[in-house]
């Protein structure tokens, strides 16, 4: 935990902000500040309310430097999960998020927010760098799956779990209780609606067998709010159509499927001059696109993302906030000089709350 003076650093701060932002009296946050004090100086500790906890994770949304999506912070829903104690408990509670955020494909922003770190320890910890990933097996000729996913796969294997060792196969949830052995769980095909990826104009393209899920969860990052630190907090917003289009389908690191997109569309490939990477890349993304709205799921193109980002901007300086950003993350994996933010600079200053990497569980 925090020592007392860089607690309070961070705890009084945050009550203000939140306690202004809710619109409440400087008599409630004034005795509100006393009675986190008392606590503290009691037990080294003190709990948020529910409402601070989801003020705070919407405000953690708000600061995500790294996140283009940050105009609907406000309408993020949050479950509080810090009474759960059991893996089977955290389990089901994990199985009800991704029932809740895919809503049949309209996207339910969400985060479930497990025990709080307490003395440096860690009650639980969720093993998955996202709740829905496909695995990825080191074979004689290659990997076959995600190769993002190889080392989690191979912790998996040694859990003993097995998959079936396609290209797609869902990784199991693997949850750990208070430094207890690590428990998988298998997640149930009926709760997951994944995408087959199919072109408008090219049928060919199903030649590509790909998919992919609707809801990237994100679960492995940690939640900081006003002092108190939470290991396990998955959160998901809905996907822009070149996270999956330009990064998981296509890095050389990943899928790796452009040269087989331009080989189904008869590209020359003979030079980077003919540009084929990028007539590659571009139609694979309207299959991105194309296959999500076909299946109702929520998507966003990046032009309109950026334009969405413009309006949080906008809406940021009228509540007298200033936005910070991380560039090179803000600016789209594809036709970036096509949008606002690549002719914008953007301090790259940490605001709390917010979410952070964490060491890996494993």
């Amino acid at each position: 935990m925090n020592t007392q003076l860089d607690y309070m650093s961070e705890a009084e701060p945050f009550i203000r902000q939140c306690y202004l932002e809710l619109e409440k009296s400087e008599e409630e946050t004034t005795a509100r500040l006393l009675q986190i004090k008392s606590l503290h100086d009691r037990s080294n500790f003190y709990e948020l309310t529910a409402e601070e906890l989801e003020h705070g994770a919407k405000m953690a949304w708000r600061n995500s430097n790294k996140c283009i999506g940050r105009l609907f912070w406000n309408t993020l829903r949050v479950a509080d999960a810090r009474h759960l104690e059991t893996p089977e408990e955290i389990r089901d509670a994990l199985f009800s998020h991704i029932e809740f955020a895919t809503n049949g494909g309209r996207i339910r922003p969400l985060i479930t927010i497990f025990k709080p770190e307490q003395n440096g320890q860690a009650p639980v910890r969720i093993w998955n760098h996202q709740l829905l990933r496909y695995a990825g097996y080191v074979t004689d000729s290659g990997v076959v799956g995600d190769p993002g996913s190889v080392a989690f796969t191979k912790e998996c294997l040694a859990l003993g779990w097995k998959g079936k060792g396609t290209a797609y196969d869902l990784l199991p949830l693997v949850i750990q209780v208070a430094g207890e052995m690590p428990v998988w769980y298998e997640i149930p095909d009926e709760i997951v609606m994944q995408i087959p990826i199919t072109h408008p104009d090219y049928p060919e393209l199903e030649e590509l067998d790909a998919r992919w899920y609707a809801v990237p969860i994100i679960s492995d990052m940690k939640l900081e709010i006003g002092g108190i630190t939470f290991p396990a907090a998955p959160f998901n917003g809905w996907y822009m159509g070149t996270e999956i289009g330009a990064r998981n389908l296509a890095d050389e690191n990943r899928y790796n499927m452009l040269p087989k997109v331009a080989e189904l569309l008869g590209l020359d490939t003979s030079s980077q001059a003919t540009l084929w990477k990028d007539r590659a890349l571009v139609e694979l993304n309207r299959a991105v696109l194309h296959s999500f709205k076909a299946a109702g799921a929520s998507i966003v193109d990046h032009h309109t993302a950026a334009q969405q980002f413009k309006r949080f901007e906008q809406n940021e300086s009228t509540a007298g906030r200033d936005v910070t950003g991380d560039w090179t993350w803000l600016i789209p994996p594809m036709s970036p000089a096509a949008t606002h933010i690549f002719h914008k600079q953007y301090e790259n200053k940490i605001v709390k709350p917010n979410y952070f990497y964490q060491e890996k569980a494993y």
